[in-house]
């Protein structure tokens, strides 16, 4: 083989061999924020967390959105299959969707746009229906990373935040930040003075 075949060759693989490091190490910080997500949900969908499970939901969405986007700013992942290896039923999160129904009651449901580009049209939306469904594709991610796919896992989460979670925890992270200003800024005046007052004169 020429030498300049053969540093071709070596260059090549070391390319490969950078990219796929990168990418394990993508991999598994998704893993990691798949995981502090469903941890919050579940614990709020639990009814424990009490007056801060709207800022804790707050947080766990947010920082999921974090994992989204960098999904959705690098290259298409390309698995090594054609076809998506059977990694097993996922767990059913429509238990966790009801108890999140319940512990939101009269702040789950809003009006949603179905595409600020394409359709304007206002439908129905569910806080609980969006951290339901974002929880369903980060575990069916889980369950390829864990078994040791990790080109399928993130070729899962990468399609499924593009065509659904991402959307999904969009709206979610929009209502949430709505409802907790209409809360905390939708106060009459004299309330407003004596939160002012109590603040500056501790």
């Amino acid at each position: 083989m020429p030498d300049e075949a053969l540093g071709a060759t070596v260059e090549t693989t070391g390319a490969e061999a950078a990219e796929a490091v990168e990418m394990a190490e993508l991999a598994a910080a998704t893993a990691v924020e798949a995981r502090a997500y469903l941890d919050a949900v579940t614990e709020v969908a639990s009814g424990q967390m009490g007056s801060t499970a709207l800022s804790v939901l707050l947080l766990a969405v947010a920082q999921v959105q974090v994992a989204g986007a960098r999904l959705g700013a690098v290259a298409d992942v390309v698995p090594a299959r054609r076809f998506e290896p059977d990694a097993g039923p996922d767990p059913d999160v429509d238990p966790v969707r009801a108890s999140l129904a319940n512990v939101l009651e009269g702040l789950d449901d809003y009006a949603e746009v179905v595409d600020p580009l394409t359709d304007a049209a206002l439908v129905r939306g569910a806080l609980s229906d969006d951290l339901a469904s974002v929880a369903a594709d980060l575990v069916h991610g889980l369950r390829h990373f864990e078994r040791g796919e990790v080109t399928e896992a993130l070729w899962w989460w990468q399609f499924s935040y593009l065509s659904s979670w991402g959307t999904r925890a969009t709206a979610a992270l929009r209502v949430l930040q709505s409802v907790l200003a209409h809360l905390r800024l939708d106060v009459d005046a004299e309330t407003a003075s004596d939160a002012e007052f109590d603040a500056l004169h501790p």
